[in-house]
């Protein structure tokens, strides 16, 4: 498990600096609450938004972005309500984007950004 996580973490500061090249303010890394863990949260313009980061390596049979099943967007759903309870946001502007990492072809990494990625079923 120590593998995947330094996997993770690695994966996270690669998708952390894509964003922040791309205007985004970083605020925090790696939020653990009740309702699950947050990646990465930042400031776009006037939103709130909070990523959750996938990779996928050579060889996998699912893209990053498909790579995440129900469960994991219903917890994923949970921690960005309680995160937003917790701090008193719950009229803030915000969404939740996946950043999906793969091998690139001309570059090192194919970086995808998919904004309003999960929302919750109303």
């Amino acid at each position: 498990m120590e593998g995947r996580k330094a996997i993770g973490t690695y994966f996270e500061g690669v998708a952390a600096r894509y964003l922040e090249a791309q205007g985004v303010q970083i605020r925090e890394r790696n939020v653990y609450n009740r309702g699950g863990e947050i990646d990465l949260i930042g400031l776009h313009h006037d939103t709130l938004v909070f990523f959750e980061v996938r990779y996928r390596g050579t060889g996998s049979l699912v893209d990053p972005a498909s790579s995440i099943s129900y469960p994991k967007r219903q917890k994923l759903l949970k921690a960005v309500s309680f995160y937003l309870h917790r701090h008193q946001l719950w009229n803030a502007l915000s969404r939740i984007d996946v950043v999906a990492i793969s091998p690139g072809t001309v570059k090192k990494y194919r970086v995808q950004w998919i904004k309003n990625a999960i929302q919750a079923d109303i």
